[in-house]
């Protein structure tokens, strides 16, 4: 008998999927390689089902053989493991985003003598509808805010990206990249005060109220399904804070960053360059006890971020500090630093982990560039943001049109380096 090999990730089985299984046993002995959770939610939506639930529920349908793991888009592995006769798969991939994984698919195939065998993709309206309340569903508050601590636990490391608008958002949550066989999106969204804040012309001092800073979210959350990480600066008063995280708890926002900060708030990259305060261990301890016992859920994550190594207080003062603090109930640590060199934030983390090899620890690279995920990740770092990126790309690019216009006195220069706005209104979302 010829065997064949297809493969899946969906976790809404419609009649379009019964089809091609249906074709694909008509042509042999089938395998279905389902795509694992981390596959499915670095290229498409994050999967509503688990892999073990999809692969019972495809084990069960009439026609399939076996089910394995595929666990990169790209089908090179199991291609070459299996050699099946036959590769089944829609027709839908003969353009855009996985056009190469296609190509390098027919490769694998022509290398032993496979054949591959494409079907009209089902583009029935019922179907996109489906998929379209499945997305809808990953927005709802109670999906949304789980979806940190799941991605931790099917992730060695989350990258996330800076958000200050709806708009942003949009990028956050659409950008995809495919390279060597893997495609690679952001896992969340840093809601930061310090690109909030220059979005409306304020300077970086908390000087935004909260009732504003929702706001964002909620523009953010009304055109996203991605989790949310909320930069919460010192935290404010405890009295002010507990009424605040549960407020975020509420609207779907996974987790909270507090610094270890009193006064009036200076931005950690100045440094020692200005008056900053950080507070006693007794204080924030107290802070952080609070912040957890107003929580209603344990899906909601709140992250302590030490600023010892900001304000030159040493590695000592630290580590001290982060013990102390998930003691008193953080769920994860956020270590900082301005030096272009990882070396001190590598030095904490392999301290750390030496008693803690469980809480997750948060980076923000931002003077450290030079630094890889992949770097990252053997380090046993589990969150890296990416915390103003956005932000400070956008304003040289606008200053840069601005003085086209005024130099040649009219808008054609440009225009011709400007996308269309044809281009962004498809990109956002409509009812």
């Amino acid at each position: 008998m010829k065997t064949v090999y297809l493969s899946m990730s969906t976790d809404i089985i419609h009649g379009g999927h019964i089809n091609i299984i249906q074709k694909a046993a008509e042509l042999g002995e089938l395998t279905v390689g389902v795509l694992t959770d981390e596959v499915v939610a670095s290229y498409k939506r994050f999967p509503l089902l688990s892999f073990e639930e999809r692969v019972k529920t495809i084990e069960n349908i009439k026609g399939v053989s076996k089910v394995i793991p595929q666990t990169t888009l790209s089908y090179k592995k199991n291609l070459e493991e299996l050699k099946p006769d036959y590769l089944v798969h829609g027709d839908n991939w003969k353009e855009g985003f996985q056009r190469a994984v296609r190509e390098e698919a027919i490769e694998v195939l022509a290398s032993y003598g496979g054949i591959l065998k494409e079907f009209p993709y089902s583009s029935d309206a019922h179907y996109q509808r489906l998929e379209d309340a499945s997305r809808d569903r990953l927005s709802i508050p109670d999906v949304r805010r789980s979806r940190l601590k799941k991605l931790l636990g099917m992730k060695t490391t989350v990258n996330v990206i800076e958000t200050h608008s709806g708009l942003t958002g949009i990028i956050a949550e659409k950008t995809q990249v495919l390279e060597d066989g893997k495609a690679y999106q952001f896992d969340a969204m840093w809601v930061s005060s310090l690109c909030d804040s220059t979005s409306r012309g304020k300077p970086d001092i908390e000087l935004v109220d909260m009732t504003s800073r929702l706001r964002t979210i909620e523009e953010i959350m009304e055109v996203t399904t991605k989790p949310i990480i909320f930069d919460g600066d010192t935290g404010g008063r405890i009295e002010h804070f507990v009424y605040n995280i549960k407020t975020l708890e509420r609207i779907g926002v996974s987790a909270c960053v507090i610094e270890d900060k009193v006064g009036l708030k200076k931005n950690s990259l100045f440094g020692n360059e200005v008056v900053q305060t950080q507070d006693t261990i007794e204080h924030f301890q107290e802070k952080i006890r609070a912040g957890k016992k107003a929580l209603k859920t344990s899906d909601f994550m709140l992250i302590a971020r030490i600023e010892s190594l900001i304000l030159e207080k040493g590695m000592e003062d630290a580590l001290n500090r982060a013990f102390a603090y998930i003691e008193a109930g953080a769920d994860g640590i956020m270590i900082h630093s301005r030096k272009k060199s990882p070396d001190e934030i590598f030095e904490f983390c392999e301290k750390f982990r030496e008693k803690d090899n469980k809480t997750p620890i948060v980076v923000v690279p931002t003077s450290f560039n030079e630094v890889t995920e992949e770097e990252f990740a053997k380090r046993n770092i589990n969150i890296v943001i990416y915390a103003n990126q956005l932000t400070r790309s956008a304003f040289p690019a606008m200053k840069n049109i601005a003085e086209m216009i005024l130099k040649n006195h009219r808008a054609k220069e440009a225009d011709d380096v400007c996308m269309s706005f044809k281009e962004i209104i498809t990109l956002i979302p409509e009812e």
